[in-house]
């Protein structure tokens, strides 16, 4: 396919960078490195206009505009674009093909002006741009509603134990108070026997996704080069990750593993709390900003025994806490589905990309 020169149908150009401390509340949309960060009572663009990160860690991401909204600094307009080019084929086009070879400067990522120069990008016919940009908006709808979805459902199991048991810091349901071991006891039998659970997965902290606890990237002891001992876990534990707490790193597992020492595997007393109940109440506020608020380190917090075992936590009866395990394993099998429904439309949505920047879709 024909290939032009990104600066010969637009004309990229930065504006006037405003101070945070001038935006306002509300107002007109401002964009700046990271998309929307705030509001402006001046416009620089009536219509909407695709946006290049210029600057910064997020260097290279795109972005369109709302209309009526001012570009800040950072972001780079790519203004007056060719009456026989699509806004929104540039946008779709411009992620296929990523910006990574036009960024200069290591301290301080940026794309330039001159950069963009280099940049081409396929030419079809704007009647073919249109369909192309039609079709790939059709594709990101889907996994956009999708993503939304999944929030929904992370919005609801917030509000779930919000409604049944109240605010945890302020105890507004007036709970009795139990110390930390009252529903959970540590469980640190530590092994070096990687011949023995070779087969079994190895957990480390980068393997918990923060602030929801999803276990992802892992690998069997067999495929790892370990050599310090390691907790031994099961389905009845909790993993909490005792570095850095503010990352909210709390797991659940289904099985059966070996777990990095920098985690603590929380044994649960059944008798007196339930393990999704207390994973809830160790990824609230409450207990992070407790340990941040008690941890001895500055750099790199850490959370030790001792610390945590001085938390107090609401304790509601145990079938309240059985009632609400329950809800939440529903609300996760929905919403595991509709995470498996965005990892299609994700993958959906890319393999048009790239067609469409190899000239095949039409």
């Amino acid at each position: 396919m024909e290939q032009i020169y990104l600066t010969n149908i637009c004309r990229p150009k930065q504006w006037k960078t405003i101070s945070t401390a001038d935006l306002y509340e509300t107002g007109y949309p401002v964009y700046g490195a990271n998309g929307k960060i705030g509001f402006y009572d001046k416009y620089t663009h009536e219509f909407p206009t695709v946006l290049i990160t210029c600057r910064g860690a997020t260097c290279g991401t795109i972005n369109i505009s709302d209309p009526k909204s001012y570009v800040n600094g950072n972001a780079m307009a790519l203004d007056n674009l060719s009456e026989k080019y699509s806004l929104k084929y540039l946008y779709y086009v411009l992620i296929a093909r990523g910006l990574n070879d036009v960024v200069s400067g290591s301290a301080q990522p940026q794309i330039t002006r001159e950069n963009l120069s280099k940049v081409k990008i396929p030419n079809p016919s704007l009647q073919t741009q249109q369909k192309i940009a039609a079709i790939l908006d059709k594709a990101d709808e889907l996994r956009q509603y999708n993503k939304q979805l999944i929030a929904k459902y992370d919005a609801l199991t917030q509000s779930l134990f919000l409604d049944m048991f109240g605010d945890i810091k302020s105890n507004s349901k007036k709970w009795n108070l139990k110390p930390f071991e009252y529903f959970v006891k540590f469980d640190t039998r530590m092994t070096s026997d990687f011949v023995k659970y070779a087969n079994h997965p190895h957990i480390g902290i980068a393997n918990i996704e923060k602030e929801t606890g999803k276990l992802v990237n892992y690998k069997l002891i067999s495929e790892e080069n370990l050599s310090s001992g390691k907790y031994i876990f099961d389905e009845s534990h909790i993993i909490y990750s005792k570095i850095r707490p503010n990352l909210n790193k709390v797991a659940l597992p289904n099985f059966s593993g070996l777990c990095s020492a920098d985690s603590y595997p929380l044994k649960v007393i059944k008798e007196n709390s339930n393990r999704i109940f207390f994973a809830y109440v160790l990824r609230s506020d409450s207990f992070v900003d407790f340990i941040l608020t008690h941890s001895t380190r500055t750099n790199i917090p850490k959370a030790n025994k001792e610390q945590m075992k001085k938390y107090t936590s609401i304790a509601p009866p145990l079938y309240l806490q059985n009632q609400f395990a329950e809800r939440i394993q529903i609300i996760e099998t929905q919403k595991q589905e509709a995470q498996e429904a965005l990892a299609k439309s994700e993958d959906l949505f890319q393999g048009l990309l790239q067609q469409a920047f190899k000239g095949e879709l039409n």
